[in-house]
């Protein structure tokens, strides 16, 4: 995307003196062509190389930049807390206190290009501002306004509210070098948070979430990052309905996969999702004693509106769970399987992979994709689950 905003030229004719000097006087009045601060616009170099020049803080274009970029640019980070919670008894997923909050990035009082570079959540003690057991976890949500978002920068694309998402095995994000999510400094995020609690052993305590931005400004760079935008595919369970495809009419399992299982909400007022042919469907399901493997079509979740490269990978899971992968139904080929830790002392995951890389993974407009996933309940009771893979692709649509 150009971020260019272009005064008009005042048309001069050549003829007499008179006109000359006219012309001359009026043109020494024109101001510079402006542009949005932090974005780039191709220039032309010797020997019919391409170079960049990037608008600076000023709104002016800066000098046109041929060579390869030699440094890293300056990095920065804003933190922000969730307010306080308090746990004073068990809390299931979902289902603990939380909080949604508006914040921005701004750098300074010029609205500007940023590139997003990495996202952080921790738990912290609310009075000591000490990191606790992340075990408090439930999730840190960031989101955007899709609509505005997709304005501004002139996508044709579906765009997804959900930025990131960090939970319980996973508290950071970063993306390889040379990406990131261009966002500008005064777009409005939603910063949700929320706390569980399911090994209660009678103990109050105050906590908060520690959330973390890095990003770069586009003032900084003299070349352009790659560019991400998310999608994410969301494991579900059949509620309401007669089969387990979701927004597919006519499923065929040699062409879309086995289909989910029948399974039951969570929780009485989660949310349920409904297609267009009367099915019914919860991302938030019951999870009963035993192992339970879910085949889940995630090509109309996904919605991937061009062939592009995935370049970073989060997943979020409940305890309990083994492993998530997304597989390519049309190819017949796994793309990704994250899998997991679960803790050994308490209920609660340690660790679940992610994806991270420059090369990236091919995904493809056209095939069928389905969520694979696995858990295996040790208890001798019911637990919840959700599975949700959130992927960083290269965004084709930019343009500088």
């Amino acid at each position: 995307m150009v971020f260019v905003l272009t005064r008009a030229k005042y048309p001069f004719i050549v003829g007499s003196a008179l006109l000359i000097v006219a012309a001359s006087f009026w043109f020494s009045r024109i101001p510079e062509e402006s542009c949005f601060p932090g974005g780039m616009r191709s220039c032309e170099c010797a020997l019919e190389s391409s170079g960049t020049q990037t608008c600076s803080i000023a709104g002016g274009w800066g000098e046109c930049f041929c060579a390869a970029a030699s440094r890293e640019p300056p990095a920065y980070q804003k933190t922000f807390f969730s307010p306080k919670y308090h746990i004073d008894k068990e809390y299931k997923s979902m289902l603990g206190p939380q909080s949604t909050e508006s914040i921005q990035l701004k750098h300074g009082d010029v609205e500007e290009l940023l590139w997003i570079s990495g996202f952080h959540a921790t738990m912290i003690s609310a009075e000591a501002d000490e990191e606790i057991s992340q075990e408090f976890m439930c999730h840190s949500n960031l989101d955007i306004d899709p609509q505005k978002h997709k304005d501004i920068f002139g996508w044709k694309k579906n765009a997804n509210r959900r930025l990131f998402t960090l939970s319980q095995g996973q508290q950071t994000i970063t993306f390889p070098k040379g990406f990131g999510v261009p966002l500008v400094s005064s777009e409005v995020l939603k910063l949700n948070t929320q706390v569980l609690q399911l090994n209660w052993k009678g103990q109050p305590s105050d906590v908060r979430h520690r959330i973390g931005l890095d990003y770069v400004r586009g003032v900084d760079l003299k070349r352009s990052l790659k560019p991400l935008f998310m999608v994410a595919a969301n494991a579900l369970v059949l509620v309401e309905g007669d089969d387990g495809y979701f927004n597919i009419e006519k499923p065929d399992a040699q062409i879309h996969g086995e289909g989910c299982l029948v399974g039951a909400a969570a929780t009485k007022h989660g949310r349920i999702w409904e297609d267009p042919y009367g099915k019914k469907f919860s991302g938030h399901w019951k999870v009963p004693p035993g192992k339970q493997v879910n085949h889940t079509n995630v090509t109309a979740y996904l919605d991937i509106p061009f062939d592009t490269r995935v370049h970073y990978i989060a997943v979020h899971l409940h305890p309990f769970a083994e492993s998530l992968e997304l597989r390519d139904i049309t190819t017949n080929k796994s793309v990704y399987t994250s899998y997991v830790r679960n803790s050994t002392d308490k209920v609660g995951l340690d660790h679940v992979d992610f994806y991270s890389s420059v090369e990236g993974l091919r995904v493809y407009r056209d095939h069928q994709y389905e969520l694979i996933s696995t858990y295996h309940n040790t208890s001798d009771i019911e637990h919840d689950s959700m599975a949700v893979m959130f992927l960083y692709l290269h965004d084709k649509e930019y343009r500088l």
